[in-house]
């Protein structure tokens, strides 16, 4: 039986990528980088923001110091405009409350550093509705080591053999199994199916509330 469903964040709940696309082209362009379309933000996220910086940089320019640089000027706008264009996708409201209505308990696992996941979390969803809202946390490797996933498991006490893990992404699918837990890889997000399928999803879904079928 599925206790406890945990939820990539980006590009799973949450469609954020005009507001990543935005910030980001924000902090290149006032730091004299060129700028990117939105088609290619797709592929430049999932690993955190040092990685979306890193990706969205000019190869001679990936360096620690110049991405410590666009970070700080890319979490200041973002920190301002990160719900500008972000929206739930359709069908993933009603799916949170269904499973809160089957006593489903639900966490989230992000590469998104901590205050925004939180923040983006508590906007769309309300304070509490999750049990735990994990995001990048400084020390903590982010994803696809399974650290953040069996730190939600030690705080909600529940096994790996009763948990799914829901994402997006090969990053995801890829947590999911070297934690141990049942991967479902959703389609409706950054990343192709065929990606999910190579990094092992054992199950694929194209609307949230197939999710159900799986508990």
């Amino acid at each position: 039986m599925t206790r406890l469903i945990i939820f990539d964040l980006d590009g799973t709940l949450l469609n954020t990528i005009d507001d990543l696309a935005a910030s980001v082209n924000h902090a290149l362009r006032l730091n004299g980088y060129p700028e990117h379309p939105l088609s290619a933000y797709p592929f430049f996220v999932g690993n955190g923001v040092n990685k979306l910086l890193e990706r969205a940089l000019p190869e001679e320019a990936r360096n620690p110091e110049t991405v410590r640089r666009l970070r700080a000027d890319f979490t200041a706008h973002y920190s301002e405009h990160n719900a500008d264009f972000t929206r739930p996708y359709p069908g993933i409201p009603e799916l949170i409350e269904a499973l809160r209505e089957r006593g489903a308990e639900l966490a989230v696992a992000s590469n998104k550093y901590q205050e925004a996941t939180v923040k983006l979390i508590d906007r769309y969803f309300g304070a509490g509705t999750f049990r735990t809202v994990l995001g990048q946390r400084e020390g903590v490797p982010v994803k696809p080591d399974p650290t953040i996933v069996r730190d939600i498991l030690r705080e909600t006490g529940h096994r790996p053999e009763e948990t799914l893990y829901v994402g997006d992404s090969g990053v995801d699918m890829l947590t999911a199994a070297a934690a141990g837990v049942r991967s479902v890889g959703v389609t409706w997000g950054f990343r192709p199916r065929q990606e999910l399928e190579a990094n092992g999803a054992a199950h694929l879904i194209d609307r949230p509330e197939a999710l159900l079928s799986l508990l």
